[in-house]
């Protein structure tokens, strides 16, 4: 890499100037053009004959099975939309087991036989799709000459029109599945938890007299945090634009110490890029709310409003293309890795959780008085209890090897698996578990400001905690280990298939005792006593960060699962497998393939950064501190030959980190080989994290101590200081 690099990063971002016209939502307002490309509930009342709409609402409210007879119909409608549109083509986007979107294009148009075209499009072609089953990762589910593969319309989240410079193209959310049925996707699962979930808390509401016409689904809302640098950067960094981190780079004197850039005023070429996002994202009916600057310099968030869990997670991957794509526009590369610069917090995406419908609104609502709203506090011990139960498995489910940076390293939860109640509901359900509910809890309080113009201000009953990985936070639970780079369905899917099983365990308790005689209300009552009494140790209100903590939390029996080759074998455990199986979302051959997957993606991972660490120390590194070595030597030498002993101690440190970074470098070319002949995969993720990560981590000590010596004319890689402070 020439030294033109770095110093045209800098020049190129000193020199930029906008190149998009600027928008004005004056002329053109949102709720004017908000959904405009998608094929919604708007778009079908008007389009659909009433039968249809009426049959394939039943569908998608209901969960009723889909009619094939109306398909062609919907069909046809759906591509004279999409053609109005100027679409050409059609896609079935789908997330296979890599956590990444995945689409393949076919034609509209087909040939009439009279020399010209027309469109074409069926209602099997809507239904169902083909794609290549063994190119994506299967875990051994499909062999390479095995090769077929089916993608099946998600009719319960809308078509939508993607937009490109040089036409339009109609996406179909859908489902992938191999020749045999075998699931090979992120989406079906969910689905299936979906339906789990409906099918057990119906069951428990009924015993409360509650009958609702409409399914009960997940809602969820997606916090999604990003870094944002310029393009030039990426490109003269190759750890950056290959691994989407940076391997090296010293820590700058300025980092987030001064917690400045927290919500502070958004620079205007960040702003201009957040607010074509927005615009993009509002043309595809996602409700965008939330902008603003995150806690690390250069690092931001967007955040939409709650939506049920299928279309939340549908538009969480729209919103990361988004991000991606609109970055561009503005010379900016959008990284979405969890930790991509060391020393400075990393990013995640806050899964905020609950379930309902719009009948009865969400049932973790505790209301005015949770001491005496019986549905929540079943509904809220279903979970206390779910998350107990199978908390390994829920982290497991946000294991990767980019993550492993971020998780525990007091900037995001631990990998201790707990729960934040906050005072008010731990002190109701510590009230059920002695025996004696007198009826009280813990209110909202009102807060004097001291300001005359204002009025008191009612609080919360009690205050937020930023470590605990899943807390309470009013009428939802948020689970904050997602990674930012991670699909959320399959956390969504975790939380769904724990809470199934859980409210059928409340169902079941409930029912027998009614059976025998009780009245609900001590059915109820015994019900909550048992969980809290065999499951309390989940619940934790204190420092997550604090090693008093992880040590109480050992002597509680909860795991700390720090990293994925410890946390991804409870994909398979027994527990594991008769959860899945037991509530039909996965079979025992669909876990153990997901368990091999993401186990070989963390090692191809973990040995894609080590042969860039080994490349950048080598050809970039090592050849700037030896250039600058050979100039103090000959400095010194000069010195010494008019009679001045001269002994420069920056030579010293130059000769020591060179030595020791190639000593590093040869450690984990070493590790790299022993690794690739291990057939075991546990065994060699095991191998990579405890040998190959310190190896890397070796490599990097020693070039960051030579970036803080080595002259900085000769210094190629672009700093720390440049990358995060350069707007």
């Amino acid at each position: 890499m020439s030294q033109s690099a770095r110093s045209s990063a800098i020049q190129a971002i000193t020199n930029y100037r906008p190149q998009n016209a600027p928008l004005n939502f004056a002329e053109t307002k949102p709720q004017d053009f908000f959904g405009c490309n998608v094929f919604d509930d708007r778009a079908m009342r008007q389009r659909l004959p009433k039968n249809v709409y009426r049959a394939l609402r039943k569908t998608i409210d209901l969960g009723e099975s889909l009619d094939p007879a109306i398909a062609d119909t919907v069909a046809a409608v759906m591509k004279d939309w999409a053609i109005e549109k100027g679409a050409t083509h059609y896609t079935h986007i789908f997330y296979p087991l890599t956590g990444q979107t995945a689409e393949k294009h076919d034609c509209l148009l087909q040939p009439d036989g009279s020399g010209g075209v027309i469109a074409e499009f069926s209602g099997s072609m809507l239904i169902k799709g083909e794609a290549d089953g063994s190119s994506f990762p299967s875990g051994g589910l499909r062999s390479t000459f095995e090769a077929r593969g089916y993608t099946a319309w998600d009719v319960t989240s809308p078509a939508y029109i993607m937009e490109n410079p040089n036409g339009t193209f109609l996406c179909i959310p859908s489902l992938f599945l191999s020749w045999t049925g075998v699931v090979l996707d992120k989406k079906t699962p969910l689905l299936r938890s979906n339906q789990a979930l409906n099918r057990e808390a119906r069951r428990v509401l009924r015993l409360f007299g509650v009958e609702p016409k409409l399914a009960i689904v997940p809602f969820a809302g997606l916090e999604q945090e990003y870094f944002l640098i310029d393009a030039n950067f990426n490109f003269a960094r190759p750890d950056v634009q290959i691994a989407g981190r940076s391997l090296f780079g010293a820590r700058p004197a300025k980092g987030q110490e001064f917690s400045d850039q927290y919500f502070g005023v958004i620079p205007q070429r960040v702003l201009s890029f957040m607010m074509e996002v927005e615009h993009e994202l509002y043309k595809l009916g996602v409700p965008v709310m939330t902008r603003h600057n995150e806690a690390a310099p250069s690092q931001y968030e967007i955040a939409p409003l709650y939506e049920t869990g299928n279309i939340a997670v549908d538009h969480n991957h729209v919103i990361m293309a988004t991000l991606r794509n609109v970055a561009k526009r503005y010379g900016l590369k959008c990284l979405l890795h969890e930790k991509p610069f060391a020393g400075i917090n990393g990013s995640g995406k806050h899964l905020n959780y609950s379930i309902g419908n719009a009948e009865l609104g969400t049932l973790f609502n505790p209301g005015e008085t949770p001491e005496s709203n019986a549905k929540f506090l079943v509904f809220c011990a279903a979970m206390i209890r779910a998350v107990h139960k199978h908390g390994d498995m829920l982290r497991a489910t946000v294991a990767s090897a980019s993550n492993d940076h971020r998780l525990g390293a007091h900037e995001a939860p631990p990998a201790i698996m707990s729960i934040f109640l906050g005072d008010q509901l731990t002190d109701v359900f510590e009230q059920f578990r002695a025996g004696r509910v007198n009826g009280k809890s813990k209110k909202r309080r009102m807060m004097s400001v001291g300001v005359d113009t204002l009025p008191p201000l009612k609080t919360d009953p009690g205050d937020r905690n930023r470590t605990s990985p899943i807390a309470f936070t009013g009428n939802r639970f948020e689970f904050r280990a997602v990674g930012s780079s991670q699909s959320a369905a399959g956390p969504l899917t975790a939380l769904n298939t724990m809470m199934a099983d859980s409210l059928r365990y409340c169902a079941d308790w409930l029912e027998a005792r009614l059976a025998e005689g009780v009245t609900l209300n001590d059915a109820v009552q015994t019900l909550i006593s048992h969980i809290i009494d065999e499951h309390s140790a989940v619940i934790f209100n204190g420092d997550g960060y604090s090693e008093i903590w992880h040590k109480e939390a050992a002597r509680r029996g909860l795991p700390n699962l720090r990293t994925t080759p410890e946390a991804i074998p409870a994909l398979t455990t027994p527990e594991t497998i008769a959860l899945y199986e037991s509530t039909g979302v996965l079979s025992k051959t669909e876990l153990k393939a997901r368990h091999d997957i993401y186990l070989e993606q963390y090692c191809k991972t973990v040995r894609t950064e080590a042969s860039l660490a080994i490349r950048i120390a080598r050809t970039i590194i090592m050849p700037a501190a030896v250039r600058y070595q050979g100039e103090l030597a000959s400095a010194c030498a000069a010195l010494k030959s008019i009679g001045k002993d001269y002994r420069s101690g920056t030579l010293d440190d130059v000769a020591e980190y060179l030595w020791k970074m190639q000593d590093g470098v040869f450690a984990t070319e070493a590790g790299l080989e022993q690794a690739e002949g291990m057939d075991n995969v546990l065994e060699q993720a095991r191998f990579y994290c405890d040998v190959v990560l310190p190896a890397i981590a070796e490599v990097r000590t020693w070039a960051d101590r030579l970036e803080l010596r080595v002259a900085d004319d000769l210094w190629h890689l672009p700093s720390y200081q440049e990358i995060l402070f350069g707007k």
